[in-house]
């Protein structure tokens, strides 16, 4: 089927959809913890990712990786953070905070590339950057002594390495070496489970447990990565930044009405300075352009 941009569009609405049930999933496990959870999923995307790429990609996929460049495995590096420290965050501190720490990724993004690619960052970017800034302080100052600070230092990690992922392979993409992202993605879910291995034993998860693992492992992981990678290659970066931010509200949503985690008001107001900051400069930016 050919993927036309309205078609990208919905396809991305439900990708945001498939990411946000992370939250909601991992409150409904019995025993499974900290990066036991992290190995079980990334181990089901590394075992789905094996079936899905020689179809999206050929069969000689795997080949191929063994003669990648330095950009292609820094972002696998780049992936298996984000997907270990999500994972970990979630464990550690409450859905809400960990979506709207992560959704500063785009602001980081900017930076990062401003200081390391000499992206330029406009002056409404800078003001996004202190508006969204101003939204993580005071949510987080209204919870001192209630949120976990370990957890929200770790969440960080998520946009961080994001944003250095986007930076390399933007970086190898104007050197004219273009950055395989799919077979990355399985990259990342395996160093991922390999690195959080020793620290999964003993394992403690049920077979109730494994079952949610492996449907986030596929569904939350593999499946919408292959997905929003494709996205990415019809819509403009614009659209992306504005569309992901649907995880937010939909995982926020989730963990409040099926694992009964309802946000503080601090949460809401601190994102919704935080989203309004990014919608604001990525609608403007749009206009511009056009």
């Amino acid at each position: 089927m050919k993927l036309t941009h309205n078609r990208a569009v919905f396809l991305m609405v439900a990708v945001t959809l498939l990411w946000s049930t992370a939250g909601v999933v991992t409150r409904h496990l019995e025993f499974a913890r900290s990066f036991e959870v992290t190995f079980w999923r990334a181990f089901f995307t590394v075992l789905s990712l094996m079936v899905i790429l020689p179809f999206a990609k050929g069969r000689d996929v795997f080949y191929k990786i063994r003669h990648a460049d330095a950009g292609f495995w820094i972002s696998g590096i780049c992936w298996s953070i984000m997907f270990t420290a999500f994972m970990v965050a979630l464990t550690l501190t409450s859905v809400g905070n960990v979506l709207v720490t992560m959704s500063i990724g785009p602001l980081v993004t900017a930076l990062i590339a401003r200081v390391f690619i000499g992206y330029k960052v406009p002056p409404r970017t800078w003001l996004a950057i202190l508006v969204a800034g101003a939204g993580i302080v005071y949510m987080y100052a209204s919870q001192l002594g209630s949120v976990s600070l370990l957890g929200t230092l770790v969440a960080l990690c998520v946009p961080l390495a994001g944003a250095t992922n986007w930076t390399v392979t933007q970086h190898s993409h104007d050197k004219g070496h273009d950055v395989d992202l799919m077979p990355a993605v399985w990259v990342g879910a395996v160093i991922s489970s390999v690195a959080t291995l020793p620290f999964a034993f003993p394992f403690q998860a049920s077979t109730h447990d494994v079952v949610l693992l492996g449907f986030l492992g596929v569904f939350q992981l593999a499946v919408p990565c292959v997905l929003a990678v494709r996205c990415a290659q019809i819509l403009k970066a614009p659209e992306l930044s504005l569309l992901q931010l649907l995880e937010v509200v939909f995982g926020i949503l989730l963990a409040w009405l099926g694992a009964n985690e309802v946000p503080s008001s601090s949460v809401l107001w601190g994102g919704a300075l935080v989203i309004g900051a990014l919608v604001t400069n990525e609608v403007i930016g749009w206009r511009q352009r056009a």
